[in-house]
This record gives structure tokens, sequence and C-alpha cells, in this order.
């Protein structure tokens, strides 16, 4: 019996969480437009994480090159593949300079640039919005409750409120998910 009391008190606290997102749906809206407006004018999306944050760049820049719900094709890359990369930019400048180094290398203006952090803390997310901010790309920073360095780091930012790090993980990929089919109600597939 303890184990479904914690199965419906993890539910009932994942709907609570869903429902106050409801007073965000302007700025979600708003969010996906920019998603739209990037990819119509020929701009791609990066994004990045740490740890869950990284599956879910994955996830999502997945689901805009693959296929959500129909064939894609949009130009959308999480900086979070290239082990590599990953690697030689830690070993020869330090962990907070992975992801900047690779929007300095691969953003353009025109691009978005997505920054996942649960804390709006992660140090390599918000050096990376400061640098794709500098160098003219748009920039998202999803987070948690209290948006941190994230938040006056990026131009828009989604705050989910949450201090848990699996709840906060479960909406934005719902976010995602938002935003990849508001793209595919606005743009024809590339393919």
């Amino acid at each position: 019996m303890a184990n479904v009391n914690k199965i419906v008190a993890s539910l009932r606290e994942g709907l609570k969480l869903q429902e106050a997102m409801l007073e965000q749906t302007s700025v979600i809206e708003t969010v996906g437009s920019y998603w739209i407006e990037t990819l119509r004018e020929g701009g791609k999306i990066l994004l990045a994480g740490n740890g869950g944050s990284a599956a879910d760049a994955q996830h999502i820049a997945t689901e805009l090159v693959g296929r959500f719900e129909r064939v894609n094709g949009f130009p959308a890359l999480a900086l979070t593949v290239d082990s590599s990369c990953l690697t030689a930019i830690g070993n020869d400048f330090g962990f907070a300079e992975i992801f900047r180094q690779q929007v300095l290398a691969l953003g353009q203006p025109g691009d978005l640039f997505v920054g996942i952090t649960t804390s709006g803390n992660s140090k390599n997310i918000v050096a990376a919005l400061r640098a794709a901010r500098e160098k003219g790309l748009r920039t998202l920073a999803l987070t948690g409750a209290n948006g941190g360095e994230a938040k006056a780091a990026s131009e828009m930012c989604v705050q989910v409120p949450s201090v848990r790090t699996c709840r906060i993980q479960e909406i934005h990929i719902t976010l995602g998910h938002i935003w990849c089919e508001m793209v595919e109600d606005a743009l024809p597939s590339p393919l």
C-alpha cells in the first residue's frame, strides 16, 4: 500500500505542476513562435543540458531532425552528443566551457540556443547562453522555479515552478513536445 500511496502522490504532484504551467501559456506560445521563425528563416536550433537535461536536449533535437508525428528534417543539434568534442574542450578549457565553445563555433546569428538547466545555475549552460547572445543568437533558458543565473543570461526563460528535478524535467520534455508540434503545424517538412 505504501507504494500505491507514493505513486498517487507522484502523479498528483505532476498534474498540479502541469496545471500551474497553464499560467504561462502566452510565454509558451511566444517561445514556440521563436522556434517557428528561427526555422522559417533558415536558422537552426542548438540545445544543451547536463545529465537528464542532456537527454532532453537530444530527445527534442531528434524530434525536429527525424520525426515528431511526421518526418521532419528541421536543422537542430544537441551539443551534448560529440564525446570527443566534449572531452577535448573539457580537458583543454574546463567543463564550464564545453557548450560555450560549441556555440561560438557552430552558432550563427538567426539561430536559437536552448539551454536546459533545472537549477538555472549550471555554469556551462550560463556561459553558453551568454556566448550565444554575444554572437547574435536568440536564447531560451528552460529552468526550475527561480530561473537562477540562466534567467538573467537569456533573452527568454520558461521557469517551471518546482524545485524537484524530476518534476521540472517532466515539464521540460512536455514543453519540447509542444514546441515541436507547433513547428509541425506551422511549417512544411524541408525533406
